[in-house]
């Protein structure tokens, strides 16, 4: 029996910014655009200067071959990324973003900023080193 449970209180402040950042956050609401859809134009906008395929997004976000899959499909649509053959293997579609996705990722991370300012504020950088480093050891404990 522990006083507070890891998982619970990780769970509460994830909780918290879910709500904080939905309330707050202009981009977050527009209609075609979830979550795990700006994570990915994030991912990919990071990593303008290599080639991303969906093997990638799955490896990086921990998200289902099939899962991944349906959301690139989907981002195809609405316009946000585009699939583009690789000369050296044509099974390989590499990912790209559109401008419609560039023009979202600008305003996304202005948002991102300022509620990173938040978590940040009274925090030294000492103390965002040692939370990183704990939070690094969870995951590799979950991962096994």
């Amino acid at each position: 029996m522990y006083d507070r449970y890891l998982g619970i209180e990780i769970s509460k402040v994830n909780n918290m910014m879910k709500r904080k950042y939905k309330s707050d956050c202009t981009v977050e609401n527009e209609d075609d655009i979830t979550r795990k859809n700006g994570w990915i134009i994030g991912y990919l906008a990071s990593n303008q200067d290599k080639e991303i395929f969906q093997k990638d997004i799955e490896t990086n976000f921990s998200i289902r071959r099939s899962t991944v899959s349906g959301i690139l499909q989907l981002m195809e649509k609405k316009g946000y990324v585009i699939r583009e053959g690789v000369c050296y293997d044509a099974r390989l579609k590499k990912l790209t973003l559109t401008d419609k996705a560039w023009d979202y990722y600008n305003r996304a991370m202005r948002e991102v900023d300022a509620g990173e300012e938040i978590l940040r504020r009274n925090l030294s950088q000492e103390e965002i080193n040692a939370f990183l480093d704990v939070l690094d050891k969870i995951k590799h404990n979950i991962d096994g």
